[in-house]
C-alpha cells in the first residue's frame, strides 16, 4: 500500500500551528512552579496554600479531558480546539490581573479547563490530518519532542520572567499566542467531526469526570478516602460504558489501546517523578540553586528533543521496549551518585540519554494509542492525554513517600524498576501500527 512520506504546504502549516499551541500548553504545566513563592507573597497566600495554584490547575485539566476529546470528536475538533485557546487566553489575562486569591484560583481552574480541551482537540486534529504510517509517527515525534522541550523550558522561561519583569507575565504570555492561533487557524485547519452525531452518554460523562477528579485530588494530596472514591466511580464507568447504547468511550477501543496507555502513565509518572528526585539531589546534596537546577535540566531537554527526533525512524514494533530499556538503564545509573560537585557529570550524561530512551517511548506510545479510526481520534487522544497528566499527577507523591521512608537512591532504583515493569508491558501493536 502507497504511504505518503512527504508533507504537502498545507500540512507544515498545520503542523507547525497545532506544535506552537501543544508547546505554549506544555509551558503552561511548569512554568509558574519556580515563581510560587513570589505569587504568594505578592497576593498573600499562605505557605500552605501555594499548592493550590497548582492543584486547580491539575484537577481542570486532569479530570475534564477525557470529557473534551470526547466531546471533541461530537461536536468538532476544530470548534472545541478554537473555543478552548480563547478560554485559554482570557484565562490567563485574568490570571495576569488578579489581585487576591479568590480572583487568580479561579483562573488557574479556567486554564485547566482550557487545557482539558484544547490539548486532545489539537492532538486529534495533528492525527486526522495526516494519515497513519510515516508521516503520522514524524508529526507525533515533533510533538513529543516540542512538549517534552516545552516542560523543561516553562521553569527557566518562568524564572526569566519573574527576575526580569513580573511573575504576571507568565500569565500575559499566553494571551498573544492564543490571539495568534484564533485568528490562523480558522484559515488553515479545516474542521473534522463525524457525520451522524451519536447522543452524549451523561451517565458515563459524570462517573468518569468525578471519578478523574478524585482520583487526582487524592493522588496529589496523598488523600486515602478521595483515591478509593476515584477508583471506585472509574470501575463504575467501566460497567456504564458496558451499558451503554452510545458510550463515552467504546470497550472496543478501550481494550486495543489500554497497554499502551498503561505504557504511557509510567513513561511520564517515571520521568517527571526522577525530575524531582534530581531537584533534591542536586539542592539538597550538591548544594546547587533553584536557576542553576532548573539550567542543569537543560540536558535532559537536548535529549528528550533528540529521542523525539529519532522515533519516527525507528518502525519497529518494539519501539517501546526499546525506549524504556535505554530509559531504565540511564536511571538505574543515577542510584551510583555521590555527594562530590564531581558527579554532576554523571547527572548530566544519565539525565541525558534517559530522556531520549523516554521521549522514544512517549512517541511509541502515542503512535498506538491512536492507531484508532479517525471518527474515534478524539477518545484517543483523550485517553492519551488523560494518561499523561495522571501519570504526572502521580509520579511525584509515590516517589515523595519513596524517598520519605529510604533515601533518594532507593528510590532511583524504585524508579528503574517503574521503567522495567512498563516495557515488559504487554503492548502488542496492530499490525500497521509500528
Amino acid at each position: 500500500m502507497f504511504l505518503q512520506d512527504r508533507m504537502t504546504g498545507r500540512q507544515k502549516l498545520v503542523l507547525t500551528l497545532l506544535l506552537g499551541s501543544q508547546f505554549m500548553l506544555a509551558v503552561d504545566f511548569s512554568i509558574l512552579n519556580v515563581a510560587l513563592p513570589v505569587i504568594g507573597e505578592g497576593l498573600g497566600f499562605a505557605l500552605a496554600d501555594l499548592q493550590w495554584i497548582a492543584t486547580t490547575f491539575a484537577l481542570a485539566a486532569a479530570g475534564f479531558t477525557l470529557l473534551a476529546g470526547r466531546v471533541a470528536d461530537l461536536f468538532g475538533r476544530r470548534r472545541l480546539f478554537l473555543g478552548g485557546m480563547a478560554l485559554l487566553g482570557l484565562s490567563s489575562l485574568v490570571g495576569g490581573l488578579a489581585t487576591e486569591p479568590e480572583i487568580l484560583l479561579p483562573a488557574r481552574v479556567l486554564q485547566g479547563l482550557a487545557t482539558a480541551v484544547v490539548t486532545p482537540a489539537g492532538l486529534a486534529l495533528l492525527t486526522t490530518s495526516f494519515p497513519e504510517g510515516p508521516l503520522r509517527r514524524k508529526a507525533l515525534g515533533l510533538n513529543g519532542a516540542l512538549m517534552s522541550a516545552g516542560f523543561t523550558s516553562g521553569a527557566i522561561l518562568g524564572g526569566l520572567l519573574t527576575e526580569l519583569l513580573s511573575w504576571r507575565w507568565a500569565f500575559f504570555i499566553n494571551v498573544p499566542v492564543a490571539a495568534a492561533v484564533l485568528v490562523l487557524a480558522p484559515m488553515v485547519i479545516s474542521e473534522s467531526r463525524p457525520a451522524e452525531r451519536p447522543r452524549m452518554d451523561v451517565p458515563g460523562a459524570v462517573t468518569v469526570t468525578l471519578g478523574l477528579l478524585a482520583l487526582v485530588f487524592g493522588l496529589s494530596h496523598t488523600n486515602l478516602p478521595a483515591l478509593a472514591a476515584g477508583i471506585v466511580l472509574l470501575v463504575a464507568f467501566w460497567f456504564v460504558e458496558r451499558r451503554a447504547a452510545a458510550p463515552l468511550v467504546s470497550i472496543k477501543v478501550l481494550k486495543q489501546v489500554k497497554w499502551a496507555n498503561l505504557a504511557g502513565l509510567l513513561a511520564f509518572a517515571t520521568e517527571t517523578s526522577l525530575v524531582f528526585l534530581m531537584t533534591l539531589y542536586l539542592q539538597n546534596v550538591l548544594g546547587y540553586t533553584p536557576l542553576a537546577t532548573g539550567l542543569a535540566f537543560g540536558v535532559l531537554g537536548l535529549g528528550t528533543v533528540l529521542g523525539g527526533l529519532l522515533a519516527p525512524r525507528i518502525k519497529s514494533p518494539r519501539i517501546l521496549l526499546y525506549g524504556f530499556a535505554v530509559q531504565a538503564v540511564a536511571t538505574a545509573a543515577l542510584a551510583l551518585l555521590g555527594s562530590e560537585s564531581g558527579w554532576i557529570w554523571l547527572l548530566l550524561a544519565a539525565t541525558f540519554v534517559g530522556g531520549v530512551g523516554n521521549m522514544v517511548a512517549i512517541v511509541g506510545f502515542m503512535v498506538r494509542a491512536t492507531s484508532v479510526p479517525d471518527s474515534e481520534q478524539g477518545l484517543a487522544t483523550g485517553l492519551a492525554t488523560m494518561s499523561q497528566q495522571v501519570g504526572i499527577t502521580m509520579g511525584i507523591p509515590i516517589m515523595s513517600a519513596v524517598v520519605v521512608m529510604t533515601d533518594i537512591s532507593t528510590a532511583v532504583l524504585v524508579n528503574a524498576a517503574l521503567v522495567v515493569a512498563a516495557a515488559l508491558l504487554p503492548a502488542r501493536p496492530r499490525a500497521n501500527a509500528g
